[in-house]
């Protein structure tokens, strides 16, 4: 089943205010890894769900694949016939080393290893091109033993070079995302990064909610403001202040209403995605049950009866 179009809502007061689009929900494919890909997609859609986040991996779209540009022809269509929007994401844990998580790295020793990382991401700055894709989505790494920060910030810039060239040319964003315990692990580390870079327009954010509860000084809510002239996707779960754990909405401690608001506000058009990769072995059930709470939250904010979410 095909979701309906959205609707066309005013979120202000003034009722001569421009009028705009609602969120729009995804979920990710990492939570979704027992089904097939064609099978997750159909759920998706069935449950009203505005698009996917699509974790290139063995199981569902491997980018490692000899055929890989007629499969991602092949997802494509499939997206198009069920009007799914995508933001492809690169965080599979084995797909590269069957033996190291999200190994290698772009900050590890070896230049070859962060070579064959690099690759990874230009292949998936490909395949969000073929797919009509919002963004991809990277992150840095663990900075690994014995290795001191500057050199690490260092490897990170000269390895996102090819990879921001690429997006260029795709017209594509790359989205880093902070990650806790990562070398880049906050909104101040992607400053940080931007600024090594010179600001190059196609180097842009991903915003986790969750990780803002985690470990950022700013509410969820202010790191969205704070965030928003370099937002290109947003993953959305539960968590808890100081621990970096995926729980579905409800399990945390986020207030969910004002970070919705905030989103909305900043005129964010891009997926917000869920983001439950620990919790596949019912990713049907958490799927159903995370779109009719972000439903509800969005009906709960300031705004919210105005018809924010459709």
């Amino acid at each position: 089943m095909t979701p309906s179009p959205h609707r066309t809502v005013r979120t202000g007061a003034d009722p001569t205010s421009p009028p705009t689009a609602p969120l729009r929900f995804g979920y990710g494919t990492n939570g979704l890894a027992d089904l097939r890909l064609d099978d997750a997609l159909t759920l998706l859609a069935d449950l009203g769900y505005d698009g996917v986040g699509l974790t290139l991996d063995h199981m569902h779209l491997d980018p490692l694949a000899p055929d890989l540009a007629a499969r991602t022809g092949k997802v494509a269509r499939r997206l198009q016939a069920l009007g799914l929007g995508v933001t492809v994401e690169t965080g599979a844990r084995y797909v590269l080393d069957p033996r190291r998580k999200h190994g290698p790295s772009l900050l590890d020793p070896d230049p070859e290893d962060r070579a064959r990382r690099v690759d990874l991401l230009t292949r998936a700055v490909r395949v969000a091109a073929d797919l009509g894709a919002h963004a991809v989505h990277c992150f840095s790494g663990v900075t690994p033993a014995g290795t001191d920060e500057d050199t690490a910030w260092k490897r990170l810039a000269e390895a996102l070079a090819p990879v921001l060239d690429a997006a260029t040319r795709a017209g594509v964003p790359l989205a880093v995302e902070p990650e806790p315990g990562h070398l880049l692990s906050s909104l101040a580390d992607f400053h940080h990064l931007r600024r090594s870079l010179d600001d190059p327009a196609a180097l842009g954010l991903t915003l986790d909610i969750g990780h803002c509860q985690c470990l950022e000084p700013l509410s969820p809510a202010d790191c969205v403001r704070a965030a928003a002239p370099w937002l290109r996707h947003v993953q959305i779960e539960d968590m808890r202040r100081g621990v970096h754990e995926h729980l579905p909405f409800g399990d945390g401690e986020i207030d969910f209403p004002p970070v919705l608001e905030a989103l909305a506000a900043t005129g964010y058009q891009a997926l917000t995605v869920v983001e439950l990769p620990r919790h596949s072995h019912a990713g049907p059930h958490f799927a159903e049950q995370s779109l009719q709470f972000l439903h509800r939250a969005a009906r709960a904010t300031p705004n919210g009866p105005e018809g924010r979410i459709s």
